[in-house]
């Protein structure tokens, strides 16, 4: 294992730079992982994509693919380089999945606009729970971000989200004839379970925008969660766990 003090190591630097910038990780096709559970995770279902781990020094490294590099760096040191406020000791640089063209499937979750890297993460990690594959459209947040990669407690490697333009996906549902439904607070919007959804995509937008009009437009049909008046609208992770589950009952 190497060991490396300085601070303006190009390593240190790189790793920097990827948790900061989606354009580098994008760029580069790689990503930074953060925690010890995490690096667990990412040995277990990504091995052939992991690159470097570093993990910081008393902190027991687990056994890696022999093609993985592996640092060890000072507690201090460690303190600079991750964003946690508390680092677990252990972080990593793996590679994306090879994006190919995303396939839309009867019986998916469809994210617009949701900008919450933990949101996403959770989501993320729900609909692993699922078994449900999950669309990134335009606005979301960037799923290799650190905050997300880590509310999904692995999930990224089981389970890694496709991405695809609001065109695109209007376009795939038309020619796959898949019903596309909007989750939306309007007086259209009918009962999620009068719906079989293990058959639809299923569109959740952003807290404060929601669904946008071209796809509300372009739906077959607007959902709405059941809920007492005096609630306005539930928090995007917790309405994306009631459709999933939705998505699993017959």
């Amino acid at each position: 294992m190497e060991i490396l003090t300085s601070r303006k190591n190009p390593l240190f630097t790189r790793v920097v730079k990827l948790q900061g910038s989606r354009k580098q990780r994008r760029s580069e096709g790689v990503f930074v992982g953060d925690g010890t559970k995490l690096l667990q995770e990412a040995i277990k279902w990504a091995p052939d994509r992991l690159e470097t781990v570093i993990v910081q020094t008393g902190v027991a490294c687990p056994e890696l693919p022999a093609h993985v590099r592996a640092v060890e760096v000072s507690p201090a040191l460690m303190a600079q380089i991750s964003r946690m406020e508390a680092p677990e000791g252990a972080m990593f640089v793996c590679a994306m999945p090879p994006q190919g063209t995303a396939a839309v499937k009867p019986g998916c979750l469809v994210l617009e606009g949701v900008q919450d890297p933990g949101n996403v993460g959770t989501i993320l990690r729900t609909a692993d729970a699922l078994d449900i594959p999950v669309i990134l459209l335009e606005g979301c947040a960037d799923p290799y971000n650190e905050k997300t990669v880590r509310a999904t407690m692995g999930a990224i490697f089981r389970n890694p989200p496709a991405m695809l333009s609001r065109r695109e996906l209007v376009e795939q549902c038309r020619e796959k004839h898949i019903p596309l439904l909007a989750t939306a607070l309007t007086d259209k919007a009918k009962d999620l379970r009068s719906f079989d959804l293990r058959q639809a995509a299923v569109v959740i937008g952003s807290e404060g925008q929601g669904v946008s009009r071209e796809l509300l437009e372009a739906s077959d049909g607007q959902i709405i969660i059941p809920m007492t008046p005096r609630c306005e609208s539930l928090n995007a992770a917790v309405a994306s766990a009631i459709v999933l589950w939705q998505m699993t009952s017959l």
